[in-house]
């Protein structure tokens, strides 16, 4: 009798283990199932440009902020101040070299790593670095945004924008006349780097 009812015990023990166990493996199915996938997720990138003037005559300060998301267009924030040529129209361009030296010169011509003529942003040929016309309102202050797939922050080198120069320029751009608009002066630097 003593027998029998250990044995009775021992089935009832191991069909309450065997239960606990289904149980436990099922809820670790369930909440496997129900865990939501986690989507890899890129950084994103961040570049800056601060300007500042390159003649004594005129007063030029701005910024440009660059961000690089996951669908890999660049978004662009200008905002500049041009205080002596308000109610104007100034060129801003990416030049090919980070160098603010000698007035803006040691900055190059246009970025161009595509080989292409001057021209307007978007319209026909254009350089990689042909941002554009900005007007200035009484204050002589300016802002224009961007975005685009033709540049990056980083990676390749044809669109990389790190490391090349921001040139503010006088006059205004004409898209036409080669190899730089006949823009005017450099009145205004600054170099393009991560933020």
């Amino acid at each position: 009798m003593q027998k029998k009812t250990i044995s009775i015990i021992k089935a009832v023990f191991i069909g309450c283990a065997c239960s606990a166990f289904m149980i436990a493996c099922n809820n670790a199915t369930d909440s496997a199932e129900k865990e939501p996938e986690k989507k890899e997720t890129k950084e994103m990138k961040m570049a800056e440009a601060v300007i500042a003037g390159t003649k004594e005559d005129t007063t030029v300060t701005g910024t440009l902020q660059f961000d690089q998301e996951g669908d890999g267009k660049v978004n662009m924030k200008l905002e500049i101040v041009v205080p002596k040529l308000a109610n104007k129209t100034v060129a801003v361009h990416i030049h090919e070299s980070g160098d603010c030296g000698d007035a803006g010169k040691n900055a190059g011509g246009h970025w161009n790593p595509t080989n292409k003529q001057h021209g307007k942003w978007g319209s026909g040929e254009f350089h990689s670095g042909d941002i554009g016309n900005i007007s200035l309102d009484g204050d002589g202050k300016g802002t224009l945004a961007m975005d685009t797939d033709l540049w990056s922050i980083g990676g390749d080198i044809q669109k990389d924008i790190l490391g090349k120069a921001i040139i503010v320029h006088s006059g205004t751009d004409d898209y036409t006349s080669q190899p730089a608009g006949n823009a005017g002066t450099r009145i205004g630097c600054g170099t393009i780097a991560k933020k």
